[in-house]
């Protein structure tokens, strides 16, 4: 990254001579915002970009604010310095990476209910490097939001863009403009009469808007047609509700969507004192394995029923810096199954970039699984690759199991597949017939990093939250010893609110692990 500001910034000055008053006036504005950037940046690249704010500044920075540099000087330049521009944009972020990063920003609104102006400000939780949202980053959000149809958050950020522009602060983004889509926002939003209290403003301040000007006419008829076509609706009561200027999230398609977002707020907790009675603390030997009497680990129990637990010191630091500097070079967008079609397709509900790594890639990996097998007591030969994983600025993955459902059997209704049959989920194709391993019998986690605020991995079922701490590890069994699903081991990541947060799972199939964990006489056995 800091070689491709420094080749930004030797090609600015190259050409200086060239360019008219105009360009040179603008340019090195540009280049002393991207020189404080630079050295920003590149001091401490995870802490800086682990501020969502700073990620999606300079995602628009490189993108959206290159592009009217790059204008500006194509209009009076040399045929060397227009080849140079097009090799840099090659290694800059495109308008997918600019749009993930706003998108991105605007789930951690929702999920921690941050309020835009605290946002804009930068005052997040755990953030080291504070950073602020300018009028025109205010205005692109909102814009962003505008273009997928989302009126919700383009009100919210428009609203911001039209408090900052009154606040005093100087941009080119106009008042009018921002008027023009927070008035046609508000209208989807079914607030009739602030809709025309807006466009009335916005007429004021352009009376030559031709759009206002129509849709003016087209909300005032859909004003009278409202309250005409309901009757116990007062105009005093239409009144106070065009002043609230508070409006309701839609609602989202996932059905545990609000018990997800408040544990990952930390709120809905169901950790009793009853319960936290029944959880200990132990040094783990696995019945005195060989490589575990000498140096066994610290096994911290986190839930009672399903039973949940860490090992502390899992990982050692240059063990997680190892798979890391690993994986980073092949980091790829993550992917979910289709429950459909069985395919791997990318989603917006898993949002990170993963890695598979083999006992071969170096030793250290194969010691790690190694370890899992010895923690476990399970037969690693049948398991997964290692996969890597990394969330960064708004990172998540939400509500979903670790094994493939199969079709619901009546008469092993236990509470958990109950529960399943009354949530609509749905068996999907044998994800895992291809491996000729059996289904994810269990999962171990490792969290290979900190994460100053946001990042737990909660189930949503029983009201758990399990925070990243690094070098320690967290195991569950996602079976019964009958082979059922535990329906109640559903389980998200939360999204990433400051911080980059670093995992590597592996997942541990049913095959090998006949005389290791044998089956039971009952499902729950």
């Amino acid at each position: 990254m800091k070689v491709v500001f420094c080749g930004i910034q030797f090609l600015v000055e190259l050409q200086f001579p060239i360019l008219n008053n105009s360009a040179l006036c603008y340019i090195p504005s540009w280049a002393e915002k991207l020189d404080q950037l630079t050295h920003n940046s590149t001091s401490d690249p995870e802490g800086y970009l682990g501020h969502p704010v700073n990620a999606y500044k300079l995602m628009k920075r490189l993108n959206t604010d290159w592009l009217k540099l790059e204008s500006l000087v194509l209009q009076q330049t040399s045929d060397v310095f227009i080849a140079n521009l097009s090799i840099q944009r090659e290694n800059f972020p495109t308008d997918e990476d600019e749009s993930g990063a706003a998108k991105a920003l605007l789930r951690l609104q929702d999920t921690y209910r941050l309020d835009s102006e605290s946002i804009s400000k930068g005052r997040l939780p755990g953030a080291q490097h504070v950073s602020t949202l300018s009028v025109e980053d205010c205005f692109e959000l909102g814009k962003i939001a505008y273009s997928d149809g989302d009126y919700y958050h383009t009100v919210l950020w428009m609203q911001q863009t039209l408090k900052q522009l009154e606040e005093g602060e100087a941009s080119p983004v106009t008042q009018a403009e921002a008027l023009d889509y927070l008035s046609y926002s508000v209208y989807q939003m079914g607030d009739m009469h602030r809709a025309v209290d807006l466009t009335k403003r916005l007429i004021a301040i352009d009376p030559t808007h031709v759009r206002a000007k129509t849709n003016l006419h087209y909300f005032k008829k859909s004003l009278e047609e409202e309250v005409k076509s309901d009757q116990t609706r007062d105009e005093e009561f239409y009144q106070s509700q065009s002043k609230k200027e508070v409006y309701m999230q839609p609602e989202n398609y996932l059905t545990e969507r609000d018990s997800y977002e408040a544990l990952c707020r930390g709120e809905g907790i169901k950790m009793t004192t009853r319960r936290q009675r029944k959880l200990f603390c132990r040094y783990h030997n696995n019945n005195k394995h060989p490589r575990l009497i000498i140096a066994p680990l610290k096994e911290e129990d986190e839930w009672d029923s399903p039973r949940i637990v860490r090992y502390h010191e899992m990982l050692s630091d240059a063990e997680i810096e190892k798979i890391k500097e690993i994986a980073k070079p092949v980091l790829a967008r993550a992917t979910v199954r289709d429950p459909k079609t069985g395919v791997l397709t990318v989603a917006n509900y898993r949002v990170s970039k993963s890695a598979w790594l083999g006992d071969d890639e170096d030793p250290v990996v194969s010691r790690v699984n190694q370890r899992i097998g010895d923690v476990t007591g399970l037969e690693m030969e049948t398991a997964e690759l290692l996969q890597v994983a990394n969330y960064g600025v708004g990172g998540q993955y939400e509500p979903h199991f670790d094994f493939s459902r199969r079709p619901f059997d009546s008469s092993l209704a236990t509470l958990g597949n109950r529960l399943a049959t009354f949530l609509n989920y749905k068996e999907e194709p044998d994800a895992f017939r291809e491996l000729g391993t059996g289904n994810r019998l269990a999962t171990m986690l490792n969290y290979m990093s900190d994460v100053p605020a946001g990042g737990a991995t909660v189930f949503p079922d029983f009201g758990a939250a399990i925070y990243p701490k690094k070098g320690t590890a967290v195991f569950w069994y996602n079976l019964f010893k009958s082979g059922e699903g535990d329906y109640r081991t559903r389980h998200a990541a939360c999204p990433v609110l400051v911080g980059s947060k670093w995992v590597s799972n592996k997942w541990i199939h049913e095959r090998g692990q006949e005389f290791k964990r044998p089956c039971g006489l009952t499902e729950v056995d």
